[in-house]
């Protein structure tokens, strides 16, 4: 068989087996859209998807949060004394060695909290980052994490519980208020994930950034990392910066000064009060899948490394 028809075999694996009895849900349930394995044998991320393990390379971020890769990640462990990954079927608990001692960091921290024994890790990157099967458009270069909403009581499920276990949400209107199963935890474990140094942005629903704005007491500073973006109603998405000497890692470009909670609340007022539309605005262009050659140079050796 030659590589190209064992990469689509593989990819049509992978996809049938993230399918099959509804296993590759969203984390609030509901399905994820099929993935046609005959689609995907010249786009970037049907080769990144059949990847099963990291490359054997030293550890490094390439190109950007959307359009990269990462050599030599590490995955964080299945369960640990304060966490448990979620969705293993996605095979998307890897990241850079970074980003899994932040995790690590921050569950000990949310183990602290009332109610909570410590988190249940959505979303990383897939073994070698890039473009995924499904989902995201960032994640690509093992710095990205999903963290679940719903307190994590209970870190001795099983896999086949990881796979149908929802997420909750904490909006209500639409993501202009929290709900009531928003709570002083969620402020308090985003406040210790937004005040670690390696942190560069959390994006959270606009009612929730208001809300900890309106909470919070005393230094403020840490706000200034929380942005208000759509969804991130059942998980808030922690974005961590370059490690310092990667220079091929391309930082995002650093939130405005100030504590961001007058954008946030002019979100929540577009969504209370919908602007009207532009009737000149440009009709959307449908997005290009990326292809390997799209992402930085060294992605190609990541893909063939071992």
């Amino acid at each position: 068989m030659s590589s190209v028809r064992r990469s689509l075999s593989l990819i049509a694996t992978l996809v049938l087996c993230a399918c099959a009895g509804g296993a590759d849900t969203n984390i609030d349930g509901t399905p994820l859209p099929d993935v046609d394995p005959a689609t995907l044998q010249n786009i970037a991320k049907g080769q990144f998807g059949a990847k099963r393990r990291a490359s054997a390379q030293a550890p490094a971020p390439l190109g950007g949060y959307a359009r990269g890769c990462i050599a030599g990640a590490e995955q964080l462990a299945e369960t640990g004394p304060t966490w448990q990954a979620m969705r293993l079927s996605r095979n998307r608990n890897w990241g850079h060695p970074e980003l899994v001692d932040y995790v690590q960091d921050l569950s000990r921290k949310a183990a602290a909290q009332p109610g909570w024994a410590g988190l249940y890790v959505g979303d990383m990157s897939q073994p070698r980052g890039g473009p995924m099967l499904t989902g995201h458009r960032s994640h690509q270069i093992g710095l990205d994490a999903d963290i679940w909403m719903l307190p994590a009581r209970n870190l001795t499920l099983s896999a086949a519980e990881r796979e149908n276990i929802s997420s909750i949400s904490t909006r209500r209107a639409n993501g202009a208020y929290t709900n009531s199963n928003w709570t002083r935890a969620h402020h308090e474990i985003i406040k210790a994930a937004a005040s670690d140094k390696r942190t560069a942005r959390i994006f959270v629903f606009p009612g929730a950034k208001v809300q900890m704005c309106k909470d919070a007491k005393g230094d403020r500073s840490w706000l200034r990392k929380v942005r208000p973006w759509w969804g991130h109603h059942y998980h808030f998405h922690v974005r961590l910066n370059c490690p310092r000497g990667d220079s091929a890692c391309v930082n995002q470009s650093p939130p405005p000064p100030g504590d961001g909670c007058a954008d946030a609340q002019q979100w929540v007022d577009n969504i209370l009060n919908p602007p009207p539309p532009n009737p000149n605005a440009p009709a959307p262009k449908p997005r290009r899948e990326l292809r390997v050659g799209d992402l930085p140079q060294q992605c190609a050796g990541v893909l063939a490394s071992r």
